[in-house]
């Protein structure tokens, strides 16, 4: 894949890992559609610097790379990946390699617009009528296209007897529509099938709901776009996170319209990164004075409930989150996360392979904090 692949076609694996890695390793994937290469870039690099995943938690796109990941054997893992980004990108024809930016918006935007209007392989298919023209409540009333075919892709790609029993724990986030109420289906409490993944990708009105155990649900990211919380609320030992993001909450003033779309799409979909991040390193500061405060207190009070409440509260594991942020070119608009492009597909996948490589060189700090038990977030690839 571009420049991230290695000469052989198979991962390079490393016989130590580049880092000192806790006793959990976690993976938080946010959803954006074609954006999702650049996860997998992500996991590729991970693999080859013999980081292993213990935990993923995804929304939408970042739901299908997190089933293929678990639903493979390690050694397929990154195989699987390749096969099912080829497959949803096989469509658009490979263009020549022009790179002055408005030759590339001017491809970008013909590319989305025939992925509008012809649907991806694989994935999804455009309805042969308008929703208006369909029998109320029935799915072709519901959505614009058709994503039973991503229901065999799936099924052809995943194991999902390994998915749901082997050792990686996978969340996928999901919204139930007539309560509005945002939930995860979870290996560790059901067992999941391409339903659930099919729920966290639901978003409306492209792609239908899905019907679980008689509900129906959309995408997750209607509510949250990035499933760090769910990792955060399950901890039970230290833990590294790398939180890899399709959409920056940073981005430049709008100087048109399309500008206008392509940063409003950027707010809604970081859904509160950074802000979710803070609230829990804050909450851990907390926790800290917390603990402090009750080493000082005279041992007589060890005994006494409220005290023991209050230690039981204040106890918890380290965390060290990496941020991997793509962060778009300037061609890039508010069609990136339907562009389905090869090129473009290659690109991602090499940027996100290459920011792990970035941050995994720049780690003294990251390693020093993961030895000393300590707790912070890292942005190492910020320019």
């Amino acid at each position: 894949m571009a420049d991230a692949d290695p000469p052989s076609g198979r991962p390079r694996r490393r016989s130590e890992p580049a880092l000192p890695l806790p006793e959990c390793v976690a993976l938080v994937l946010q959803g954006g559609g074609a954006l999702g290469a650049y996860q997998a870039g992500v996991y590729q690099a991970l693999d080859q610097r013999g980081i292993a995943i213990d935990r993923i938690a995804g929304i939408s796109i970042g739901a299908v790379n997190a089933a293929i990941i678990a639903g493979n054997p390690p050694e397929r893992r990154v195989a699987a990946l390749r096969e099912f980004w080829s497959l949803v990108t096989s469509w658009l024809p490979s263009f020549p390699a022009l790179d002055d930016p408005q030759t590339r918006q001017t491809l970008h935007e013909w590319s989305a617009g025939f992925v509008a209007l012809m649907g991806v392989p694989g994935f999804f298919a455009p309805r042969p009528f308008p929703p208006a023209l369909a029998r109320a409540g029935t799915p072709d009333a519901l959505s614009f296209y058709d994503s039973r075919a991503l229901a065999r892709t799936l099924d052809r790609l995943i194991d999902w007897d390994l998915l749901n029993d082997g050792p990686v724990h996978v969340s996928v986030g999901v919204v139930e529509i007539e309560s509005g109420n945002f939930r995860y289906f979870s290996n560790r409490r059901e067992r999941l099938d391409a339903r659930h993944i099919m729920a966290s990708g639901a978003l409306p009105p492209g792609l239908p709901p899905v019907e679980i155990d008689g509900r129906l649900y959309w995408d997750g990211g209607l509510v949250s776009n990035t499933p760090l919380q769910e990792v955060m609320d399950t901890q039970s030992s230290p833990m590294l996170v790398f939180q890899v993001d399709l959409f920056p909450a940073e981005g430049r003033v709008p100087r048109t319209m399309e500008d206008v779309i392509a940063r409003a799409k950027e707010i809604r979909f970081s859904s509160r990164t950074r802000q979710v991040g803070d609230q829990l390193l804050r909450l851990r500061k907390e926790r800290e004075l917390i603990r402090r405060a009750l080493a000082k207190l005279p041992a007589e009070l060890c005994g006494d409930p409220d005290i023991a409440a209050l230690k039981a509260l204040a106890e918890e594991h380290p965390v060290n989150i990496v941020h991997l942020i793509h962060r778009p070119n300037a061609w890039e608009g508010d069609a990136r996360d339907y562009e389905f492009s090869t090129r473009t597909m290659r690109e991602h996948w090499a940027a996100g392979h290459g920011a792990v490589m970035q941050s995994v060189n720049a780690s003294a700090l990251l390693a020093r904090n993961i030895l000393n038990g300590e707790t912070a977030a890292f942005d190492l690839t910020r320019s």
